[in-house]
């Protein structure tokens, strides 16, 4: 008669247990997925209602439900506010002044943060601490005092108006950022580089700026997106049409008696499909420098 031992009788026990734990992160990966589906559902349907209203004529803006399609795809929305609405320029001008107000941000404060991380002098700390102060000007209350000095400067209506007030209340954002990543950075590259022979400017140009370029898209993009963005400065230091952006051109299509409100859809997917696509382009940058920069060495 074969004898069965006890290990043969009883059940794996480590078997059911690996079994559960698959069947459970199989659940878990699922839900996550759903959860995913739903973020993103939630964060696209702004953006898909804003098409159809753009597609939209006023009767069928008010009447139909927000959701309908509407009864005919109103691509001329979008002819009449580039040729008969200006958004051409005004678009030119959106581009030109966020492009050169992010440049000149981003090199000026990749320039105090290096001086502050890594050199030594008497005053980084003090200097460090102006800039952060900025954090806490509010926009609105600078406004009569820049108002004076650009009208003394002669920069009233003038692109440089813009540029200078971006470049300024952007900087301290910037040093912010750019601060934590360059605490991390190795010192001893720059340490050859200088027994190399290289000066402070090469070292800077050559090495330290290409080596920041993950937390300079980050930056970049939070720059770019409050310049294309921003109100308050084109509407009370310019007044040329030919000089405004989009944000300030929507208003050309809100009359006194009637609004073309399927143009103004049309105006704001204008102002808000660049902005996406180069989010979409640098998404993976952004999300190397948030997470090397919050890591300090």
């Amino acid at each position: 008669m074969e004898i069965i031992s006890e290990k043969e009788k009883l059940p794996d026990i480590s078997t059911k247990k690996k079994s559960e734990s698959s069947v459970l992160n199989k659940i878990g990966k699922i839900g996550l997925y759903a959860l995913l589906i739903l973020i993103a559902i939630f964060q696209l349907f702004p953006i898909y209602w804003l098409a159809l209203f753009s597609l939209k004529n006023n009767y069928e803006i008010f009447n139909l439900s927000p959701l309908a399609f509407p009864e005919q795809l109103r691509f001329e929305n979008y002819v009449k506010v580039w040729t008969e609405g200006n958004i051409g320029t005004y678009f030119f001008n959106s581009v030109l002044y966020t492009v050169v107000s992010v440049v000149l941000t981003i090199v000026l404060a990749s320039m105090v943060t290096f001086a502050i991380t890594r050199l030594k002098w008497r005053f980084n700390h003090l200097v460090l601490g102006l800039f952060m102060l900025g954090l806490m000007i509010p926009i609105h209350s600078t406004l009569i005092p820049l108002f004076n000095t650009y009208t003394q400067l002669g920069l009233i209506n003038h692109p440089l108006s813009l540029i200078l007030s971006y470049t300024a209340f952007n900087m301290p954002i910037t040093i912010m950022i750019l601060l934590g990543f360059y605490e991390a950075l190795p010192h001893e590259i720059e340490e050859a580089a200088i027994i190399d022979g290289a000066s402070i400017h090469q070292i800077f140009f050559r090495i330290t700026l290409p080596m920041t370029a993950p937390v300079i898209a980050t930056a970049s993009i939070i720059n770019m997106i409050y310049n294309w963005n921003e109100f308050v400065f084109v509407n009370t230091f310019i007044s040329s049409d030919e000089l405004k952006t989009l944000t300030v051109g929507i208003q050309n299509f809100i009359g006194q008696y009637a609004t073309d409100w399927g143009a103004i859809g049309a105006t704001l997917m204008f102002s808000v499909l660049p902005i996406l696509i180069i989010f979409l382009i640098l998404s993976d940058r952004i999300v190397e420098g948030i997470a090397a920069g919050s890591i300090k060495g």
